[in-house]
């Protein structure tokens, strides 16, 4: 289903089909992983060391921060810069996803490769993340700064804080800690989808049952394999932007600790290693590798979900019209 694959069934959907199963496959994962995605990028902006053993660390662990986000915030704080991040992972599946259809089709008619490879697959998926990650750059830079903030709030809502941040910094500071993410998203992604085609073709072989339910789990246990993987090979990526995209944002992350400045990202990567350590190149890694297995588990999942819901109608439909 993920990909062009001309012995599929479910070839016929159109690309505003496609989009559509992307972008509803963003709003329902979105919706169920951010109290994790929160966790996460707490423990990614913290300079302390992440230990009980730190008096000065505000969050240790994954409980422990959530029970202190439940009584300092509330509840709604684990949804905090839901806004943002859902038309983030909404723009973001759609595009990601018709990109990846469009190029894997582009290469099974201009090209001999076959578009199941694991290398196609790879280079389809790094270049359609780095597409969707252009165009919604700006929506994710929003949403690390709605979730990094304390109390009392910097920025009331979304429309706030797009005029606060461009009249403060400037257009460019939507685009904070883009370099990094780009570098990251490139394999990341490649691995997701790579990773993801090649365990569904173990999956099939070591546990060849067939049906609907059977197929679900296969594509819930291949796609939270695939992202536990390429999140593991790629995470200081991911902590390098978060790191960024909260420069010119301290007085806001005053609440939580110690803050820090960084030129770029060579002197962040750099003050990291100083500072904290090799090991504060992995701050956050639970959360993240809990929330990347969530995540890229249940995009795909809800992704070949509506993908063969929208092919069933359209099935339903056509035999109908043949029909009358």
């Amino acid at each position: 289903m993920v990909g062009y694959d001309p012995k599929s069934e479910v070839k016929s959907i159109s690309a505003v089909e496609v989009a559509v199963a992307g972008s509803a496959s963003g709003f329902v994962t979105r919706a169920l992983i951010s109290p994790v995605d929160v966790i996460k990028i707490r423990f990614q902006l913290q300079i302390e060391q992440l230990s009980p053993r730190n008096p000065l660390a505000k969050y240790y662990g994954i409980l422990q921060t959530a029970h202190r986000i439940l009584h300092e915030e509330g509840l709604t704080a684990f949804w905090k810069g839901h806004v943002p991040a859902q038309l983030l992972s909404v723009s973001y599946g759609a595009v990601q996803f018709v990109t990846f259809e469009c190029l894997t089709e582009l290469v099974h008619n201009a090209t001999p490769y076959d578009t199941r490879n694991f290398i196609v697959h790879f280079v389809c998926g790094g270049l359609a993340a780095c597409t969707a990650t252009m165009t919604v750059q700006p929506l994710d830079t929003l949403r690390t700064r709605f979730a990094a903030q304390g109390e009392p709030k910097v920025y009331r809502n979304l429309r706030h804080a797009v005029v606060t941040m461009y009249q403060t910094e400037g257009p460019l500071t939507f685009y904070r800690g883009l370099t990094p993410t780009i570098i990251a998203v490139f394999p990341y992604a490649g691995l997701q989808f790579s990773f993801y085609n090649l365990l569904q073709q173990l999956y099939k072989r070591v546990m060849p049952s067939e049906g609907m339910n059977a197929g679900n789990v296969k594509n819930l246990v291949c796609g939270s394999c695939a992202g536990v993987i390429s999140k593991t090979l790629t995470y200081p990526f991911d902590l390098f932007k978060k790191r960024l995209q909260v420069g010119g944002f301290e007085q806001a992350r005053a609440a939580f600790g110690q803050v820090r400045t960084y030129k770029g990202l060579m002197d962040c990567a750099g003050q990291i290693v100083r500072e904290e350590g090799p090991v504060g190149l992995f701050k956050g890694l639970s959360p993240s590798l809990l929330k990347a297995a969530l995540s890229t588990g249940f995009t795909f999942f809800w992704y070949e979900f509506f993908c063969n819901l929208l092919y069933a109608l359209k099935d339903t439909g056509s035999t109908k019209g043949q029909e009358s």
